[in-house]
């Protein structure tokens, strides 16, 4: 596998990792993706993870060199006035913007556009009192990758219980865990109930059903 010879291969939206840590479980280097953030690494021992209730997570990478990365968005797409998805505000907590981020990151370190692998999850109507916000996030990921003309590898959208997701981008296995519990549906909930109070303002463990989506 062909790695890339930039100096900071591991970034986020900021530019730079936060709190990675090292899991002797997995024997690999975990780097959490937030709400309204992405990260993209080359390192063939990281794997990045997220947990998603209504949020969607897209997991792209260049399958030829392993370089790829991971979002996180919770509202579907800001518009803007000319009601286009392209050129809308740089708030990463929007799915349109989320992925052309990630997509064009993927893009400028060589991978043709019609090579990239994409792999979509959760949209799970999981927060009580707000509506149908996880099918429409599913419904924005699904029509906003086909309104762009790229394949979809793999997809897990839907249902009322929260994701654990767990993404290698250098060999393009991701691991989903269901997470039934009511604990980690409260966890859950208070997390994304948290990060819409933030949006708004600006403008233990339990591992049910694992499931490998492998190349």
């Amino acid at each position: 596998m062909t790695q890339r010879k930039d100096k900071n291969r591991r970034k986020d939206s900021k530019g730079y990792v936060s709190n990675p840590y090292f899991d002797k479980n997995s024997h690999a280097t975990m780097i959490k993706v937030l709400p309204g953030d992405y990260k993209t690494t080359a390192e063939p021992s990281d794997m990045l993870t997220t947990t998603l209730g209504s949020c969607v997570s897209a997991c792209i990478r260049d399958p030829h060199t392993g370089f790829g990365g991971m979002n996180h968005f919770m509202l579907p797409a800001d518009r803007g006035s000319s009601g286009a998805w392209r050129g809308a505000t740089d708030a990463l907590r929007y799915g349109n913007h989320a992925m052309e981020v990630l997509i064009n990151d993927i893009i400028r370190s060589g991978c043709p556009r019609e090579e990239l692998e994409i792999k979509v999850f959760g949209g799970g109507n999981v927060i009580r009192g707000s509506g149908s916000i996880g099918t429409k996030n599913s419904q924005f990921v699904l029509a906003y990758l086909k309104n762009e003309g790229l394949k979809i590898a793999a997809k897990d959208l839907g249902g009322d219980h929260p994701r654990r997701i767990q993404y290698s981008p250098a060999t393009g296995k991701v691991q989903r865990l269901v997470l039934r519990r009511t604990a980690d549906d409260t966890v859950v909930n208070k997390e994304e109930s948290d990060y819409q109070k933030e949006i708004q303002k600006s403008t233990a463990r339990h591992e049910d059903n694992v499931e490998l989506f492998n190349d």
